[in-house]
């Protein structure tokens, strides 16, 4: 007897857990898929904005990512490499997937409003986005505000591309078969050197992956904006702070390389992947730019995950997580494919 009453009690802490765990999904704006409401239970609150020095802040980030991840995601060979750049020496971090010659190459950059993130917060996704695309992957350490403020992420950025372009046969891959990709502030990154790229005649970019980027940073009053901008993650407030931290002067912040959208012609970028977060402040930022490139003629596909949050790539545990990896990996596969020789 006392064994079926232990039983029932500990069914009953069950069920009592799960209807608690249940309840945390459901918000004023929708339902979050589970596995995110109770990351974003356990998740530590980031500091107020400003209240933290940039290098702290970042350690913090770091150790995040590090406790987080787990161990690194096998993948053939990853390697770390130094290349000039506008101002010294730019990190870039190196992933191949396979030992075949003139493997496609992506460009990415990592998120982080500019001020935090590098290499190892987004190892894993990238050792993911290469195993699953078969392509080379460069992640590229740009200078961070607000010690290197605008336009030094950019400048490093393009950088990165064109040495990809020129010296890509160097690390086994193919120079003609280039994408850009990067989340948050990374994609906004991408999205502005496939800009800087066609007004340059720069290299040719295969296709941009933006994911749950930031497109302008001079509208702060859209739907999702109001809607999620507390609670959900990343706040309005740390949008702003990075703003002004990344761009100081305002009037810098409707340039279209530092706001994408801004550009006064869309036409003539390459293909684009755009994946939106539905609770993401910066939804609506990057599904306006969808709309934008569209309207110019570029092939675009926009992708909304529902139920889940900004920076859910990064997120352990998290399904939808791995479903956008592959997504952007079958696209990034079949614009290289377009681009076969």
């Amino acid at each position: 007897m006392s064994f079926a009453i232990a039983g029932i009690s500990a069914l009953i802490v069950v069920l009592i857990c799960a209807a608690i765990v249940y309840s945390w999904t459901f918000t004023p704006h929708g339902r979050l898929d589970v596995e995110m409401a109770v990351l974003l239970k356990l998740m530590p609150k980031l500091p107020r904005p400003g209240s933290v020095p940039a290098a702290q802040l970042r350690q913090r980030i770091r150790d995040a990512a590090r406790r987080f991840k787990g161990r690194p995601v096998p993948i053939l060979h990853v390697e770390d490499r130094s290349i000039p750049g506008p101002a010294g020496i730019i990190p870039v971090r190196v992933y191949r997937p396979s030992d075949e010659s003139k493997l496609p190459i992506v460009v990415y950059y990592h998120g982080g409003g500019f001020t935090w993130g590098d290499l190892d917060t987004h190892d894993n996704l990238c050792r993911k986005l290469s195993n699953r695309s078969g392509a080379i992957v460069v992640s590229v350490a740009y200078r961070l505000a607000p010690e290197h403020p605008f336009p030094a992420a950019v400048e490093d950025s393009y950088a990165a591309l064109e040495w990809v372009a020129q010296n890509g046969a160097e690390i086994s891959g193919d120079p003609g078969r280039i994408a850009v990709a990067g989340d948050s502030a990374g994609g906004n990154l991408a999205a502005i050197m496939a800009l800087k790229s066609r007004d340059l005649n720069g290299p040719k970019i295969a296709l941009q992956v933006l994911y749950y980027a930031g497109t302008s940073m001079t509208d702060l009053r859209t739907k999702s904006m109001e809607e999620f901008g507390e609670g959900y993650f990343l706040t309005r407030a740390y949008i702003q702070f990075n703003s002004e931290q990344y761009v100081p002067a305002a009037a810098d912040r409707s340039l279209p390389y530092a706001s994408p959208i801004l550009a006064s012609d869309h036409r003539g970028l390459p293909p684009a992947l755009i994946i939106t977060a539905e609770f993401d402040p910066l939804r609506d930022s990057g599904e306006a730019y969808a709309r934008k490139l569209a309207d110019a003629g570029v092939p675009t596909h926009l992708s909304r995950y529902e139920g889940v949050v900004h920076g859910f790539l990064s997120f352990p545990f998290v399904r939808k997580a791995d479903r956008a990896i592959d997504e952007s990996a079958a696209a990034l596969r079949e614009a290289f494919g377009r681009n076969s020789p």
